[in-house]
């Protein structure tokens, strides 16, 4: 992390904040979903597969189990067919139909609007649990996925792995009406112009405010080619 003082990473945090609200202004929740129920699943599924993926097995999944009630009572050979394509089939099906037999047995099939109450059911932390409360719920919070993470370590905003303490620097530095968007932000960018491998560093906006800036491609042209979305 850069050697400046927590007003300096602060006011940078912002200012990179702002910029990506410029560069991505149509930034939110890449996951399909039309309440709080099917915003939980969908994103308990998006484990180790890509949102787009997940947006084509949703509506089907949805249309046999349109409620916790019924996720609840699913035969496993059914369900675990219908999630094949996501992967990991097994595991997901035992872990939405978990969570969807906790949420009746324990909150009436509805999903919980409190952090404390999400994070006890199976399966779900900290992470799923932000995604539910800043989209469903409008409750402000930063959403660390692997995006969000190797982003806030680029940017110079954490020196942690830790997506606890990662958690909680991003929440230090931004105010907490921004939360949310904030990680929206980051994961779009993440995946437009911050690629893993190789980052479009000459087309990024927060280039100039990026102690990684350089790591990547840094010809405008090419980097600009590179970019996605």
């Amino acid at each position: 992390m850069l050697d400046e003082t927590d007003l300096a990473r602060t006011r940078r945090a912002r200012r990179i904040d702002r910029l990506l609200a410029e560069r991505y202004p149509d930034a939110h929740c890449e996951l399909d979903f039309r309440n709080p129920f099917e915003l939980l699943v969908a994103t308990v599924l998006s484990a180790q597969t890509t949102d787009v993926r997940v947006n084509l097995t949703t509506p089907v999944l949805f249309a046999r189990y349109p409620d916790a009630a019924a996720l609840a009572a699913a035969d496993p050979e059914v369900l675990e067919e219908i999630l094949r394509p996501t992967g990991f089939f097994r595991a997901k099906a035992r872990a939405v139909q978990g969570l969807s037999a906790a949420l009746v047995a324990e909150h009436g099939g509805q999903v919980p609007g409190r952090l404390a109450d999400l994070v006890l059911l199976p399966g779900v932390g900290r992470k799923t649990a932000n995604v539910v409360l800043g989209n469903a719920f409008g409750v402000p919070g930063i959403t660390t996925d692997t995006h969000v993470m190797r982003l806030s370590a680029r940017l110079g905003l954490t020196s942690s792995d830790d997506p606890l303490v990662v958690e909680r620097d991003l929440c230090a530095l931004l105010p907490r009406r921004d939360w949310t968007m904030a990680s929206h932000r980051l994961i779009f960018h993440g995946r437009r112009t911050c690629f893993a491998r190789k980052p479009a560093c000459g087309a990024c906006p927060v280039a100039r405010l990026c102690p990684s800036a350089g790591i990547g491609e840094n010809d405008p042209v090419r980097a600009a080619a590179m970019l996605k979305g």
